[in-house]
């Protein structure tokens, strides 16, 4: 694996309600390091509506600058609830199209590891930001495809939160060795 500042950058990626930032806290706790949280969540709760499609760009630069200020914290480990990739795929679906600048940062996707967690979970309507069971999926399945796509290489998680732990705790040591 490579690594910037001996930090290995974990991209934790999937739709709504899959378990992504159970399953970032739960490694930060395992590894004993630190976890970026969705912004975007941030961004819902603080202004009670979703973002507009010219917002989309100052979610996912200001979800990087939180991984690069957590990175100077992080021990060893750095796992990030979502990036840019995620916010472009969400704007194709929400808005058909994706600004520039964020299609930029979509496809830098400089991550030493990515995890795709299943949409295996319940799915939970939260009000404001969660759509449907059939969204998720829709989205799960776009993720997967523009991965694959793009050659880039993950780990889809599925299972119980320890079930998920497990599976990416033999995946880096695998990938450590």
């Amino acid at each position: 694996m490579s690594s910037v500042n001996n930090i290995n950058r974990i991209a934790i990626l999937g739709a709504e309600s899959s378990g992504k930032s159970q399953l970032a806290e739960a490694l930060a706790s395992r590894y004993q390091t630190v976890w970026v949280p969705e912004y975007l969540r941030e961004f819902v709760d603080a202004k009670q509506r979703v973002p507009q499609e010219d917002e989309q760009l100052l979610i996912a630069t200001t979800q990087l600058q939180r991984e690069n200020e957590a990175a100077k914290t992080a021990n060893a480990w750095l796992f990030c609830d979502t990036t840019p990739l995620m916010t472009a795929i969400y704007s194709r679906h929400y808005f058909a199209r994706v600004d520039a600048a964020l299609e930029e940062l979509e496809q830098e996707h400089d991550y030493d590891f990515t995890l795709v967690t299943a949409p295996d979970f319940p799915w939970t309507a939260d009000g404001l930001q969660r759509e449907s069971a059939a969204v998720r999926q829709r989205i799960h399945e776009n993720l997967l495809s523009l991965l694959e796509e793009r050659d880039i290489p993950f780990l889809l998680v599925e299972g119980s939160l320890k079930d998920r732990v497990e599976q990416v705790a033999f995946a880096l040591d695998f990938l450590l060795e």
